[in-house]
Formats: C-alpha cells, sequence, structure tokens
C-alpha cells in the first residue's frame, strides 16, 4: 500500500514568487540572472504589439554563437594553458554515477538526492587554485586521473564571456577534436486574441473579482507558450484549462523564443531592454521574460546542486510592470534546493 502510495504521489515542486521594483537599491534582479549560469532557452511575452521594436530585435538577432565539442577529455580543462586562456574565475563541478565515482579516485561527496545509499556523488574542482599550484600533490593527482587512472569523455557546450581574448582562438583552440559553432534558433510569432489575466503589481496573492495572482499567472503562461488552448470548450479533449479570471482580450500578443546556450549577461542586457519597452507609452500593462535551464545541468543557481529526477526543470520568470515593478517566479523540480 505504502508503495502504490508513492507511485500516486505527484514529485514536489518548488515555486517562489516574490514582487520589486527594479530602481530598488536591494532588488536582487540582476544577481538572480546573472548567478544561473546555463541557460538553453529564453522567451518573452509582449501583449498589444504585433512588431519588434529595431533595438528588441537587435538584441534577439545579435545574442551569440555558443560551440559543441565532441568527445573532449577531461584532462583538457584542467590544463594550465587553458585555464591561463579561458578562465577567470570558476569551477569544474562533475555529476557522477558511484562506480565512475569511486574509479576516479578523486575525493568528493555524496549527492543530496541519491537517497539512502549514495549512487551519485559531486565532485568540485577550484579551477584557479589549481592552477596556481601545478606542482601541488592534488594537481597530480587530479590529472592523474583524468589521464590514466579514468579517462573521461564528454559532449561539451562552450559559450563566450567577451574578456578579451579573440573569440577565434576558442575554435582554435579545440581545433583537433570535432568543435563547431552554432547560432542560437529564434522564433518569432504573433498570437491573435489572446485572453490575459488582469493584474495588479502590488499583490502576488491577486484580489477576488479584481485581479489574478502570480501563481495563476505562471499557469497560464505555461498554457500559452505550450500553444494550448485556453477556452475549455466541451468538445476539446485535449486541453480543459482556461484563462483565469479576471482577464481581458488583447487583439495580439508578441512571443518570441530563444533557444541555444545563452549566457546571463545577453538575457541581463534583454532585461533591461524590455524595462525601457515603457519608456513611451504603451498599451501593454506588463510584460514576461522567462528563462529555462539545462534540464541536465549539474547546478541550477550558483552551485545548488540540480537533479534531474523526472522533468530536470529550473526557470524563472519576470512580470515586467509598466511602473518598474516586477515579479520574480522561480521554480525548481524534486531534486533541487529552494530557490535562492
Amino acid at each position: 500500500m505504502a508503495t502504490l502510495r508513492r507511485l500516486q504521489e505527484a514529485p514536489r515542486h518548488l515555486l517562489v514568487c516574490e514582487k520589486s521594483n527594479f530602481g530598488h537599491d536591494k532588488s536582487r534582479h540582476k544577481h538572480l540572472v546573472e548567478t544561473h549560469y546555463h541557460n538553453y532557452r529564453v522567451s518573452f511575452l509582449i501583449p498589444e504589439c504585433g512588431l519588434l521594436s529595431k533595438e528588441l530585435k537587435s538584441l534577439v538577432m545579435d545574442i551569440g554563437p555558443y560551440y559543441s565539442v565532441k568527445n573532449l577529455p577531461l584532462h583538457e580543462l584542467i590544463t594550465h594553458e587553458f585555464i591561463n586562456t579561458f578562465v577567470k574565475k570558476g569551477k569544474l563541478i562533475l555529476s557522477l554515477d558511484k562506480d565512475t565515482y569511486e574509479e576516479t579516485g578523486l575525493q568528493g561527496r555524496p549527492s543530496r538526492y541519491s537517497g539512502r545509499k549514495s549512487m551519485k556523488f559531486v565532485i568540485s574542482i577550484d579551477l584557479m587554485d589549481l592552477s596556481l599550484n601545478l606542482d601541488s600533490k592534488k594537481y597530480r593527482r587530479i590529472s592523474w586521473s583524468f589521464k590514466e587512472k579514468k579517462p573521461l569523455k564528454f559532449d561539451f557546450l562552450l559559450a563566450w564571456h567577451h574578456t578579451g581574448t579573440e573569440e577565434s582562438t576558442m575554435m582554435s583552440y579545440f581545433s583537433k577534436y570535432q568543435i563547431q559553432e552554432h547560432q542560437p534558433k529564434v522564433a518569432l510569432s504573433t498570437v491573435r486574441e489572446l485572453q490575459c489575466p488582469v493584474l495588479r503589481s502590488s499583490g502576488l496573492a491577486g484580489e477576488p473579482e479584481e485581479a489574478c495572482s502570480a501563481l495563476e499567472f505562471f499557469d497560464w503562461l505555461g498554457a500559452v507558450f505550450c500553444s494550448a488552448d485556453l477556452n475549455n470548450e466541451p468538445y476539446n479533449f485535449i486541453s480543459t484549462y482556461c484563462c483565469p479570471q479576471p482577464s481581458a482580450m488583447v487583439a495580439q500578443a508578441f512571443l518570441c523564443t530563444i533557444t541555444g546556450f545563452i549566457l546571463p549577461e545577453k538575457i541581463h542586457v534583454l532585461l533591461e531592454q524590455l524595462c525601457h519597452y515603457f519608456d513611451e507609452p504603451k498599451l501593454a500593462p506588463w510584460v514576461t521574460l522567462t528563462v529555462q535551464g539545462f534540464a541536465d545541468s549539474p547546478v541550477a543557481w550558483r552551485e545548488k546542486e540540480h537533479g534531474f529526477h523526472k522533468g530536470g526543470e529550473h526557470l524563472y520568470n519576470f512580470v515586467v510592470f509598466n511602473n518598474q515593478d516586477y515579479w520574480l517566479q522561480m521554480a525548481v523540480g524534486a531534486n533541487d534546493d529552494c530557490p535562492p
């Protein structure tokens, strides 16, 4: 009976909502964007908009390339040349199954989400500390492990922070491996006659018959991104969802989705541009910016451990209001800490 009950229970999910203003000294928006490192999809929705401004379109088309490298030996990422060329600060974090972890011979810690019997382990290596002590026992042991004891190879995605080194250096540095440059995929669409929830920036909980809550809005936004019908028609056997009330019909809304490996600094610039969208009067009372992380990333925010479980979700959403107030919604799945 206990086993059946566990199978019927839905995995735990967490949604944290907070509100602030972009002009407040203690606003956390920049910090939250900068510390969510591994982003694969960015979407924004603008009600009462049929065409992007030149500034927004330019930003979307200039997100910048990312790279894929096939079968890259892990030891390449701890060489002095690699760290000196590409790394200003950072850690190499490995999430390994029990057998692989033991074969490396390195010291790590059990995953927080591996159950009573530790079947998954996390190894964290400070690359800057390592590069400053190339003659240390620690460096020699890690190098020996990656080169001889357990020569691990992975497929990597790499993105470029502009730090002064030429971007072409990455292509030439990994030229002996299978490296490819990729451009993010951009999908632009106009949603016609969209029923939108009525919101008040001052109240996350909403008000009966006057404004919808942050949770109701989050559910609605997910349905819009899935192109679900929002009318709850009796003949629709796929979706019975309908827009929360109160709501208002907008003639059109612009939806943009960018998919790739997208750096936090690019997302922050995009968020700032969306804030400036209201510098001139607009019909839209709000716009949204949604960012989703890679499902199989070993971390979510900063170095907080992330586990896949059944969905691997970790994402955040900004609702930007025309008075510079904002809602921040952060969601994670079962194998994650509470968002920061």
